[in-house]
């Protein structure tokens, strides 16, 4: 299985980035999307199940970002808008094969048994 992630970069305040995730090596999965700030502890951003179901939002980025399933199979889109300086982090694509993203439970990391490397994204003026 691998998982690969794609999109960061650095941009000004009020930007947009598209992030994707390619996940190889499963017919299906949930896909989750995390993140770890300079010197914080790796956080949930998103996620979206492979079965169906409303995605899950971290609170700080409802209405700014919205993640879907891509195209092709088990691949999915992070997209961030407006983005904000707190925003700037390190983020990763998880995959579970096991499909457990629901709308009502924070997705933990320990779910995802399989990650990518990460792509960084920053914020700045």
């Amino acid at each position: 299985v691998q998982v690969e992630e794609s999109g960061g970069g650095l941009v000004l305040p009020g930007d947009s980035l598209r992030l994707s995730c390619t996940v190889s090596g499963l017919d299906s999965s949930a896909i989750g999307w995390f993140r770890q700030p300079p010197g914080q502890e790796r956080e949930a951003v998103s996620c979206i199940s492979g079965t169906g179901g409303t995605p899950w939002y971290r609170e700080s980025v409802k209405g700014r970002f919205t993640v879907s399933r891509g195209i092709a199979k088990n691949t999915a889109v992070l997209q961030m808008n407006n983005l904000k300086p707190d925003d700037t982090a390190v983020y990763y694509c998880g995959a579970d094969p096991s499909n457990r993203c629901t709308v009502f439970f924070t997705p933990r990391p320990y779910e995802y048994g399989y990650w990518g490397r990460g792509t960084q994204v920053t914020v700045s003026s």
